[in-house]
């Protein structure tokens, strides 16, 4: 029972994920101050904060400004959204089983 209990945790947690994606709040990723180290040590920015703001931007339908920050999203976000998929497909499954 325990374990089925988990699984019911997973799949709502997964199903809710994109949800709780597109509600945070915005103004900190691209225009807050960034707690990235590579731009606190360097001054510059890192691919990874590139990727971030181009995950969200895309996340909000701004396909350009997600180019602008970082063209990886495109190969990053499908394999992104592959796995959720894939993750979402198993615990599904796991939960017909029981």
């Amino acid at each position: 029972m325990a374990t089925q209990s988990r699984v019911i945790c997973k799949l709502l947690l997964l199903v809710l994920l994109p949800l709780l994606l597109y509600i945070v709040p915005t103004e900190g990723i691209f225009s807050g101050e960034s707690i990235c180290l590579i731009k606190s040590i360097f001054g510059i920015e890192c691919w990874g904060c590139g990727i971030t703001r181009a995950f969200f931007s895309v996340l909000y339908f701004d396909f350009a400004a997600a180019w602008e920050y970082n063209p990886l999203i495109y190969i990053v976000l499908p394999l992104l959204l592959w796995l959720w998929a894939r993750e979402l497909y198993c615990t599904v499954c796991k939960l017909r089983q029981k």
